[in-house]
């Protein structure tokens, strides 16, 4: 499934450690948001792994499910492409 996910993290050092986790899952879509292709397992994995390093005082994290159906309407205006114009997977 695609995923949006998007992060506020006021701590400098966490935040790029989370960054380049991500980095791992998905493509940096802009600053603070990843668009990223996961199964179930891989969302759990995430969702873990931000609760473990985040202060849930300051932070956030936000995961929206994009069903296939609403991919479709994405629109990029200017500099972008969107997830579904790869032709390659990221394990």
């Amino acid at each position: 499934m695609i995923v949006l996910l998007t992060y506020d993290i006021s701590d400098n050092r966490t935040r790029a450690r989370f960054h380049r986790y991500l980095k791992e899952y998905g493509i940096n879509s802009q600053k603070s948001v990843f668009e990223c292709l996961l199964d179930p397992d891989g969302v759990r994995e995430v969702l873990v792994r931000a609760a473990e390093i985040i202060d849930p005082e300051t932070d956030s994290v936000r995961l929206y499910r994009i069903c296939s159906r609403c991919m479709s309407k994405v629109r990029v205006s200017g500099v972008g492409f969107k997830i579904t114009q790869l032709d390659y997977m990221i394990l």
